[in-house]
């Protein structure tokens, strides 16, 4: 199906039993969010709010909360983007089998935008901020934001839509110490393309041009959040994947998409910032009130019947992790070709995705030796963390597949593995006062934070323990211990208070311990607030141990030790406690949960979707 606007797609998706519409008038501050969330939690359908109070506009939310609904919008050019990426990744392909690779060709006639007349479509017409539907999330943020937007902006050097970015970068609409209509928030973080452009600009002296799409073709709300080989850019995928051309034309010298439903024009100029947020972020956390750009608002333009589209984010998995899936499905082979060696890399959703990577590599090295320790997994890991985005993780395990078959996505499993073999006084790696992703305040400040890498190849050097091992059981000034999973630990400490006694804390533990004598089959112990929750799921041990925890600050050791430079334990103590200095957890309003029920009774709009 080639949809020409986010309407026809609307109609698709109810046709096919994958929409519901809500007829009952819902009110953007928290209810539309918290509606959401329950209906994405149950793997509901997506929805259209007919009545939002306070807009004329209608708001579309969970259009691609299943896996399994956005590869059937996609259906008709899902095989057909894969080819023609796979094609760039290789081109050898085709030389070798052009005959099963015309498709391919035939796609990417979609792929060059359409310039049309430098005339407004007939079908917008100029609104304002306040006309829109102004949708807060959550009780802590700062004001009512754009969680699907497409922001556009060229190259100041070389502009021209073919050097565009096209990047989500959350956008704050009122709120804070914005002038309503005629000022927007732009929140975007580091190793973004828009960044380069607004650098560019300064460099000029010279305001910033950005347009914000919102709606249209759901292939270019995807399009946003791709990262796209080099030389492949995201209005060229975005008509690859609708199978249809980019259309749009200048309005003013901006660019206006002549498909999106809403389009906010705008300058960004240089040196000006106001406080943004706080935002209820996809962390699980608040991302908290910095100095972002700020954008003075040109106009603003809608389609007649346009239909507003968003999302809500917050502790994962919510509908951004079909996101994650379908890029994966998409780009997965490209890392392959960027990264010589690589097999896998996993960035682990469960933890917010940039805190925690795993990756599996070749070790190819030095063959002829007998002892295996890191050595191209090395090289491996240390392009990982030189490469786009996966460079703003914290976490890094990889380990060489040998003759075992790997898999980083079977998450007991791979830790296993790898915490069977690794040489902990030899394959830990720290990087420190280095850049972490803007969401995590578990570093040193904004950005600011360190890397650790743990590396396993080889035969398994211990077996792992499959209960709380006695030594563990009764320690001083430490609480219940629980199994997280085997060979990992969670023991519950007091309240952290500072990182000079946490040190003194983290001494006591490892001598108490040390004391025992070894304790070889439980290489990695977690300190945390509520052992009982950390232990419960495997996604609370990944998203509140790697979330809460700086490399070098919050990792300690049994029998630690420096040598030139080099740091070494017997045992990995991690403490993930909650720090001072870190964000707040996201906590639903009980009110908002108890007013949203009225629409899940029987008669109502939702009825059964929760039992369904």
């Amino acid at each position: 199906m080639i949809y020409r606007n986010l309407e026809e797609c609307v109609f698709d998706l109810e046709k096919n039993g994958h929409l519901i519409r809500v007829h009952e008038e819902v009110d953007p501050h928290l209810e539309m969010a918290a509606i959401h969330m329950k209906v994405f939690e149950a793997a509901g359908p997506a929805l259209l709010f007919e009545k939002v109070k306070g807009s004329k506009y209608r708001a579309l939310s969970n259009l691609f909360g299943t896996v399994e609904r956005s590869k059937f919008i996609f259906r008709d050019t899902w095989e057909s983007v894969q080819d023609v990426i796979a094609l760039r990744n290789d081109p050898m392909k085709a030389m070798k089998n052009p005959f099963k690779h015309v498709g391919a060709g035939w796609a990417a006639k979609n792929a060059l935008p359409l310039k049309k007349s430098g005339e407004l479509p007939a079908s917008m017409q100029e609104i304002k901020i306040e006309d829109l539907p102004l949708i807060k999330h959550w009780q802590g943020d700062g004001g009512a934001f754009v969680t699907l937007p497409q922001v556009y902006s060229e190259d100041p050097n070389q502009p021209g839509i073919m050097n565009s970015n096209l990047g989500m970068y959350r956008i704050q609409l009122d709120g804070n110490d914005y002038e309503l209509n005629k000022e927007v928030g732009v929140h975007y973080q580091i190793h973004r393309g828009i960044g380069i452009h607004q650098d560019r600009a300064n460099k000029l002296g010279a305001p910033l041009k950005v347009s914000i799409f919102i709606g249209g073709p759901p292939a270019h709300t995807l399009s946003a959040v791709m990262p796209l080989p080099e030389g492949l850019s995201e209005l060229t995928f975005a008509g690859l994947l609708s199978g249809r051309r980019f259309r749009y034309s200048y309005i003013d010298g901006f660019c206006v998409s002549h498909d999106a439903d809403f389009v906010i024009t705008g300058e960004i100029h240089p040196g000006e910032t106001k406080p943004e947020g706080p935002f209820g972020d996809h962390l699980g956390y608040y991302s908290l009130t910095h100095p972002f750009p700020v954008m003075r608002v040109h106009k603003v333009y809608a389609r007649q019947n346009a239909i507003y589209p968003f999302t809500v984010v917050g502790r994962p998995p919510q509908e951004d992790t079909a996101f994650g899936a379908l890029i994966h499905e998409l780009t997965g082979s490209a890392i392959k070709q960027e990264i010589p060696g690589v097999k896998e890399v996993h960035a682990v959703d469960a933890a917010g995705v940039h805190p925690l990577l795993f990756a599996i590599g070749s070790e190819r090295y030095t063959p002829y030796q007998k002892v295996k320790q890191p050595a191209e997994i090395l090289t491996i890991a240390n392009r990982i963390l030189g490469t786009g985005q996966l460079s703003l993780a914290k976490f890094l395990f990889i380990a060489a597949e040998e003759s075992e078959k790997l898999d980083t996505h079977h998450i007991e499993a791979f830790l296993g593995y790898i915490l069977e073999r690794i040489d902990l006084r030899r394959d830990i790696h720290f990087q420190t006062n280095t850049t972490i992703d803007t969401l995590d305040y578990s570093g040193t400040g904004l950005n600011t934070g360190s890397k650790v890498i743990f590396a396993a190849v080889g035969d398994r050097v211990r077996a792992l323990c499959q209960a709380v091992p006695y030594a563990l059981k009764s320690l001083p000034g430490f609480g219940t211990a629980a199994l997280i999973m085997p060979g990992i630990v969670a023991l519950q400490g007091s309240s952290f208070k500072s990182y000079e006694e946490a040190q003194q804390e983290m001494q006591a533990l490892s001598d108490a311990i040390a004391g025992q004598g070894p304790l070889v089959d439980c290489p990695m112990i977690i300190v945390c607030d509520d052992s009982a929750f950390m232990s419960e799921t495997t996604n609370n041990f990944l998203w509140a141990a790697f979330t809460r925890s700086n490399p070098s600050h919050d990792i300690y050791g049994v029998n630690s030790s420096y040598a030139y430079k080099h740091w070494a334990c017997d045992n990995v103590i991690m403490d993930a406690r909650i720090k001072p200095h870190q964000a707040p957890p996201l906590i639903p309003d009980q009110a908002v949960q108890e007013g949203i029920k009225r629409l899940f009774v029987k008669g109502a709009s939702l009825a059964g979707i929760l039992n369904s």
